[in-house]
């Protein structure tokens, strides 16, 4: 079965990125595993508080917060490269994250296979190391406030579906044992592509644009939705919460009922970009 093979059951979809927008878990992923995990792969341990700013700059507190995370590795080797680092093949491993359809284990394991580029090898064994300390993290994992009560509430009206870049098993887990799967068509991870081209398999299933909204917490869930003519509903930094008690009482039923116009999707989008210091 493929990832799009689920069947249509509502007029309305509802696309959902999980770290840090329905699930709390993007700041003690990158802290504790994804930042260190770097490092540690990269030889870098010399300059452990440098390199740990810096993946938290690009990957939590700033205009590419939520990017994935091969391109977020990519920058962050990159700019390290500037101040006077080197990494084999480096040039190969960009290439990839500009390039490839999918960024994922499965693709970058074909690509060792074929490459000779230490930086390639070192990304697959970073990524591999990263899943393992996310799988060794003490269980507290959870949803943010009014996250399932949402969901719950929405999944009556319209169909929902996860659509993250995070690795497929971890979505998995997290949604089953916190019951959010339940409320969902589909899980729609990095595994089955971009965040823009599974909104547009959503489209090629029969929902119209104006009938699909991306809930999200980063630049690049808005520039999917963007990408694909669809509606973008903000879940804010520090007010998750009440991101998504909005969602329920204001935002879905405006969705629904045709009224999230222009005016107010700028008008999220403004707060949106203020809340993150654009």
């Amino acid at each position: 079965m493929g990832y799009f093979d689920f069947v249509k059951h509502s007029d309305f979809m509802v696309c959902i990125d999980s770290d840090g927008c329905a699930m709390d878990t993007m700041e003690v992923k990158h802290r504790e595993c994804f930042g260190p995990q770097w490092i540690y792969t990269y030889g870098l341990d010399d300059r452990y508080d440098e390199c740990m700013k810096l993946w938290l700059d690009i990957n939590l507190y700033s205009i590419t917060r939520g990017i994935n995370r091969f391109k977020g590795l990519a920058m962050a080797l990159v700019e390290m490269e500037k101040r006077g680092c080197h990494f084999e093949g480096l040039g190969e491993f960009v290439k990839w994250t500009e390039e490839a359809k999918e960024l994922s284990n499965p693709a970058l394991l074909a690509l060792t296979q074929k490459s000779n580029s230490e930086c390639v090898e070192k990304a697959l064994i970073w990524s591999v190391r990263t899943n393992r300390a996310i799988n060794n993290l003490p269980a507290e994992d959870k949803p943010f406030d009014n996250v399932k009560v949402t969901m719950d509430e929405m999944s009556k009206t319209a169909d929902l579906a996860a659509v993250s870049s995070a690795n497929g098993e971890a979505v998995e887990a997290e949604w089953t044992k916190h019951q959010l799967k339940d409320a969902c068509r589909v899980l729609l991870c990095q595994e089955a592509g971009s965040k823009a081209y599974c909104i547009s398999e959503m489209i090629k299933k029969g929902y119209d644009i104006d009938k699909i909204l991306m809930v999200g917490d980063a630049p690049g869930d808005r520039d999917a939705a963007a990408k694909n003519g669809v509606r973008y509903y903000p879940i804010l930094v520090g007010k998750e919460g009440f991101s998504w008690e909005r969602l329920q009482q204001e935002a879905f039923p405006k969705f629904v009922a045709g009224d999230f116009d222009e005016e107010y999707q700028a008008m999220l989008i403004k707060e949106f970009e203020t809340n993150l210091g654009v």
